[in-house]
């Protein structure tokens, strides 16, 4: 996992204050548009996803859905979408959560998740954390077992990590900061 740390990490672009003063925002853009690294990322994702016998990968809204349908499409499991509330035109299941400031809600399909189905939570980037333990509550909810989570990015020094590992202790991550 070395070599490709190193890879992802000399693509992927800082952007100095955005979105607002003060955050270097991690673009992935860089990445996205490179496909062999771009292809190297997404066979590191399938194999972890192999190895935690995932039945379901999970895609957070919106930057989780870029690798997560591709994961679940090439390993033939279901991918689910849980997004922003409003987004999905069906039955739905809610989760509020806490922002920096003030909170947001997630939402799932009441039917996405079959009780004990294995379930993979993807999203581009960890930061503190909150919004993927939003998920994995959503996939409790609905009687799921969260096997594992994955990112892109790990922005370490959020401790976002940390929050997860009360839920799963297999975190993968592409490249830390």
């Amino acid at each position: 996992m070395g070599e490709l740390d190193q890879e992802v990490k000399s693509i992927i672009r800082e952007v100095e204050n955005f979105p607002k003063e003060g955050i270097n925002f991690k673009d992935i853009t860089t990445l996205l548009s490179n496909p062999v690294l771009n292809s190297k990322v997404l066979t590191a994702f399938e194999a972890n996803a192999r190895k935690l016998k995932a039945e379901v990968i999970i895609g957070i809204d919106s930057r989780g859905f870029l690798y997560g349908n591709s994961i679940a499409c090439n390993l033939k499991i279901p991918f689910v979408p849980v997004r922003k509330k409003g987004k999905l035109p069906h039955f739905t299941l809610e989760e509020v959560y806490s922002l920096e400031y003030g909170e947001a809600v997630l939402e799932i399909h009441e039917d996405a998740i079959k009780k004990g189905q294995k379930v993979i939570i993807h999203d581009d980037l960890l930061a503190t954390g909150g919004t993927a333990l939003a998920a994995s509550n959503l996939v409790e909810r609905l009687g799921g077992v969260v096997v594992g989570f994955s990112f892109v990015v790990n922005l370490s020094f959020l401790e976002g990590a940390g929050k997860l590992r009360e839920k799963s202790q297999n975190l993968f991550f592409i490249t830390t900061y």
